[in-house]
């Protein structure tokens, strides 16, 4: 009877355990088992040196999964097929996660999304240099897929060669296609460029640039010492003391009102001078014509004056003396 109870609890000790190693392992990674996954699989005919197993991959910068694995088309699909007629092509398969829902759409809708341009492409990670899988749309005119005659294990997504992969091909197309007539045109070309970039180097004036600077500076220096003596003098700040006094007191007056007070007295006053101009306009009309009669008369006693001063101080101009008439 003992036995049979320690032979129970070995076994209920054995369960539990295996319970909490799965639920362990199902914590630290084990849930992704059970989540839906879509894989898909890339042709490269170039290489994908820095394309890691890991990587992450991404539809215009957005996660969507990361490569499960980079096989060789030669060990994958065409082991039967004579080596020269091998393609050579680089195989990347990519494992997507994502919900029952989304995988099955994406399944359905990958050939659609092919044939509009979505493309695969290897791209480098900003200043690290790691590379990664990068989906977006490009011209499928420009970039249609790669022939093949197997039936893929995954679903198929086009490829497009890299940036990075293009610059180098065209690099070495244009090297490819230089001959040694080429090669010694261009080694002229700069040696002439260096020779003549050696002279210009040697036709600046270095030494008057450098006095011109100097004395530029020195300039420089004194005008900042100029401006701290000014800056430091009491009479500056005096003078900013007293324009701020001026300013409150303006800005005293003007929120205290006096100002629109004075303006209103101003144009009160304005209007009176003028009501007392229109009622006596005759007044001064009059007025006014007295004053040029005495001018008038002024002037006519000031010309007598000049003519005759005696007889403007004692009595009229003399009589005319008549002269006896001789007979003839």
């Amino acid at each position: 009877m003992e036995e049979a109870k320690r032979y129970a609890r070995l076994g209920a000790f054995v369960v539990a355990s295996v319970c909490i190693l799965v639920v362990a392992v199902f914590l630290l990674g084990g849930r992704r088992w059970f989540q839906p996954t879509f894989m898909f699989e890339t042709y490269f005919d170039q290489s994908v040196a820095g394309l890691d197993v890991g990587a992450p991959v991404r539809f215009r910068g957005v996660p969507l999964g990361h490569v499960a694995s980079i096989l060789t088309s030669a060990a994958t699909y065409e082991q039967s097929v004579p080596l020269d007629q091998r393609h050579r092509y680089i195989v990347v398969r990519v494992e997507v996660n994502t919900s029952a829902r989304e995988a099955m759409q994406m399944r359905q809708d990958v050939k659609a999304l092919a044939a509009a341009g979505l493309r695969a492409q290897t791209q480098l990670a900003g200043i690290t240099g790691d590379q990664y899988l990068a989906l977006d749309f490009l011209d499928p005119k420009k970039y249609p897929p790669l022939p093949f005659e197997w039936t893929p294990r995954f679903t198929y997504l086009p490829s497009a060669p890299s940036s990075t992969g293009e610059i180098i091909s065209n690099l070495q197309t244009f090297l490819g296609s230089l001959n040694e007539a080429d090669i010694k045109t261009l080694g002229h070309s700069l040696n002439t460029l260096v020779t003549d970039l050696d002279t210009k180097l040697d036709e600046v004036p270095v030494t008057e640039l450098a006095a011109t600077l100097q004395h530029a500076l020195i300039k420089a220096d004194g005008t900042l010492t100029s401006v701290d003596q000014l800056l430091t003098d009491p009479a500056l700040k005096q003078t900013i003391d007293n324009v701020a006094v001026i300013s409150g007191h303006v800005r005293r007056i003007t929120e205290n009102g006096d100002l629109d007070r004075l303006l209103q007295q101003l144009d009160d006053a304005s209007g009176r001078l003028d009501v007392l101009l229109q009622d006596n306009q005759y007044d001064v009309r009059g007025i006014v014509e007295d004053l040029r009669t005495t001018a008038s008369n002024v002037r006519a006693l000031s010309e007598n004056l000049r003519r005759y001063p005696a007889g403007v101080l004692v009595g009229g101009p003399p009589e005319k003396i008549q002269l006896p008439q001789h007979s003839p």
